[in-house]
């Protein structure tokens, strides 16, 4: 059996490959989309804002290019320096994407229960706590 990390790389990989060609039609990136996931939850979005969500799964030039990306599109407008917020039509168009999503989420998770699906990511958020909060006591090791 290969390894979680060899897994969880790939399945990243597979995700963002799909995604990105789910929604090239769209004009849009998987890495677009979250901005935009980010910018349409929070009223009060500025670029630190996506990029503190996001640092996860993104450097920051990956994030500030993304953002680019979705203001040069139309989906987003700079209501005040450093703000974001949906367009009109951004707003529109992306419930169009939603569906979409949707559908990818279905086949993503074919086969899957919701109680599997509820179990690996409780342990893969465990896996990272345990990794990233060490205990007072011990040192996180490699």
């Amino acid at each position: 059996m290969k390894p979680i990390g060899y897994w969880l790389n790939r399945t990243d990989q597979a995700l963002t490959a799909s995604m990105d060609a789910l929604l090239a039609d769209f004009g849009l990136s998987r890495l677009d989309w979250q901005v935009l996931n980010v910018v349409k939850d929070d009223p009060r979005a500025t670029d630190t804002s996506v990029l503190t969500t996001l640092a996860a799964g993104a450097d920051a030039a990956a994030l500030a290019s993304a953002v680019a990306s979705v203001l040069a599109g139309g989906w987003v407008v700079r209501p005040r320096p450093d703000h974001l917020a949906l367009t009109d039509d951004g707003r529109s168009r992306l419930v169009e994407v939603a569906l979409r999503v949707d559908a990818f989420r279905e086949l993503s998770t074919r086969g899957i229960t919701r109680e599997e699906y509820v179990t690996a990511v409780t342990v893969l958020e465990r896996m990272t706590r345990n990794l990233t909060e060490p205990r007072a006591g011990s040192a996180a090791r490699p």
